[in-house]
C-alpha cells in the first residue's frame, strides 16, 4: 500500500512553490478579511491539485472560501443549457435545426426561420432580453419572471439581423432554449438538469437558481464596489438558461472531467458542445 501511494504521489502533477506564489500574487489585492474575493482551483490529470480562497465569501459574517463554496457562475451557465438541449437531441425529441416556433409560438414570425442552432450560436438576430428589460425599467434587484421576459421578446417587431447572417451575443437565445427544454421534456430546466446532468456527474452542490428566495447552502455573497467600500449585489431575475447555475470549485472539477470521460451524454454530445 505504501508503495502504491508513493507511485500515485509521484505521478500526480504538483505546483512548485514558485508557481503558487505567482498565482497568489495575481489575487493579492483581494487577499484580506475585509474584501470580497474569489476561489481558485487548479486541476491536473483530473485532480484538484491546488485550491485557494482570496478574501471572504461573506464579508458581513467573515466567512472564508472553501472548495465547497457555491457561486453564481453567471453566463458560464450557458454550456449547461446547451448540454440539456443536446441530451434531448440524443433522445430523439428535437433537432438543432428545428424552427423555434415549433415549440415557442410566442416568438413572432419574422419571415425567416430561426432554429435552435441559431439560439445556441448567438446568430438568431433576436434582441437581448436583458437589454429590453433594462430599457423597460427593470433593475437586477427586482424580481422578474420567465413570463415577463417572454412577453417582452414576443412583442418585438423585428430582428437585429436575418438569422444566421451575423454573430451577436444574446442572452435571449439561451433563455428561449430553456423554455424549449421545459416544453419538450415536461420538466422545468432546473429539474431536468438535476436529473440528467448534475446527479449523473456527481455534482451534489450544483443547482439552477429558479427561485430568487431559495436558500443555497454555502453560497458566496455577491458584491460590487461602492466608493472605497462594497455593497451587496445579486440578481433576483428568475430566467434560466443564459445564467443562474450555482456551483462550486469541487463540482466544476467533475464537470470538466465529463469532457474527457463522459458520464453525462456521449462522446458525440461532447463533440457537439
Amino acid at each position: 500500500m505504501l508503495l502504491a501511494l508513493a507511485r500515485i504521489s509521484a505521478e500526480t502533477p504538483r505546483l512548485s512553490t514558485a508557481d503558487t506564489k505567482a498565482i497568489d500574487a495575481v489575487f493579492a489585492d483581494y487577499d484580506k478579511p475585509a474584501s470580497p474575493g474569489c476561489m481558485l482551483g487548479v486541476v491536473a490529470s483530473g485532480e484538484l491539485i491546488y485550491t485557494r480562497g482570496y478574501g471572504r465569501a461573506n464579508v458581513e459574517h467573515d466567512i472564508a472560501f472553501t472548495p465547497d463554496t457555491v457561486f453564481d457562475i453567471g453566463s458560464t451557465s450557458k454550456q449547461v443549457l446547451a448540454t440539456s438541449i443536446l441530451l434531448l437531441v440524443d433522445d430523439g425529441k428535437l433537432s438543432l435545426d428545428d424552427d423555434v416556433r415549433k415549440y415557442l409560438p410566442e416568438v413572432p414570425d419574422y419571415g425567416a426561420t430561426i432554429t435552435i442552432r441559431h439560439l445556441l450560436t448567438h446568430t438568431s438576430g433576436l434582441r437581448d432580453y436583458i437589454t429590453l428589460m433594462t430599457l423597460a425599467g427593470w433593475q437586477m434587484e427586482d424580481v422578474t419572471t420567465p413570463g415577463q421576459a417572454l412577453d417582452l421578446v414576443s412583442r418585438q417587431k423585428g430582428l437585429d439581423f436575418p438569422p444566421g447572417a451575423e454573430f451577436a451575443y444574446s442572452n435571449t437565445g439561451f433563455f428561449l432554449a430553456s423554455l424549449i427544454v421545459e416544453r419538450v421534456s415536461g420538466k422545468g430546466l432546473a429539474a431536468f438538469a438535476a436529473e440528467r446532468t448534475f446527479r449523473p456527474a456527481g455534482m451534489s452542490a450544483t443547482r439552477y437558481m429558479d427561485d430568487h428566495a431559495a436558500v443555497v447552502p454555502h453560497r458566496a455573497t455577491g458584491y460590487e464596489p461602492s466608493g472605497a467600500d462594497f455593497r451587496v449585489a445579486s440578481s433576483n431575475w428568475e430566467q434560466l438558461g443564459d445564467g443562474a447555475v450555482q456551483t462550486s470549485i469541487a463540482d466544476l472539477r467533475k464537470w470538466d472531467a465529463n469532457f474527457y470521460a463522459p458520464r453525462v451524454g456521449s462522446d458525440r454530445l461532447v463533440q457537439a458542445l
